[in-house]
């Protein structure tokens, strides 16, 4: 079982002004726990996410891999998700390329790469998620799916990277909501999924960032029938 040392996570922490300037809906809490465990697991292999708009969780993620000399895969296809479009609750005018006629993040994205200085730790994958992991062959020790809200982008995002991660990597998926009150359900119906594959060992919650840590080898579930 891969184990970190606490007294790691006090070095080299994101710059919060440029955090607290950059878009993005990352609460502070849960973007130190992706530090954290990024950290930890960047060690072993590259990290991944999914759905990284205008970088604000590239900047803990990334960061935490630039400490261990490794590598954040950011894929976005930087044309916003369903619920970021014209009309829709969480567009921005800000982000709409009027010549192109389309939102376009890769501009702030590139920009707050950049200026967080990790233009050597970060590559960009500006592609849909499906399509980027349709050839993949990298392990990976962390995945961090925050894309599209949908049940079936989070469910495409899921299927598409989860037997990437190695044994004792992390599974983080966002926004979680187990009240249907409070958010949509789409990553928490993903969430039960990977918990019923009985290939993940669920972590406490850092506010609605859940947390998966994928069985080692050998490693039996708790729940397994003795």
């Amino acid at each position: 079982m891969m184990t970190c040392n606490d007294e790691e996570t006090h070095f080299l922490f994101p710059d919060a002004a440029l955090i607290a300037e950059t878009k993005g809906f990352l609460d502070p809490e849960e973007g130190r726990r992706l530090f954290d465990l990024a950290l930890c697991a960047s060690r072993l292999s590259p990290c991944l996410e999914i759905g990284s708009y205008c970088g604000k969780s590239t900047i803990y993620l990334g960061t935490a891999c630039r400490a261990k000399n490794s590598i954040l895969f950011a894929v976005d296809h930087h044309a916003g998700s369903e619920e970021q479009q014209p009309g829709e609750e969480y567009f921005d005018p800000e982000t709409w390329d009027i010549h192109r006629g389309r939102m376009d993040t890769f501009p702030r994205f590139s920009k707050t790469i950049s200026q967080a200085g990790l233009e050597d730790t970060v590559v960009p994958v500006v592609s849909r998620s499906a399509t980027a992991a349709r050839l993949w062959a990298t392990p990976l020790s962390l995945v961090f799916i925050d894309g599209g809200h949908s049940f079936a982008a989070a469910y495409t995002d899921y299927t598409s990277w989860a037997g990437h991660i190695v044994p004792g990597g992390y599974l983080l998926i966002h926004d979680i909501f187990k009240n249907p009150e409070e958010g949509g359900q789409a990553p928490y119906f993903v969430y039960q999924k990977a918990l019923a594959s009985g290939l993940f060992q669920e972590l406490p919650m850092t506010k609605t960032l859940g947390v998966l840590r994928r069985l080692a080898c050998g490693e039996l579930p708790a729940d397994l029938p003795k």
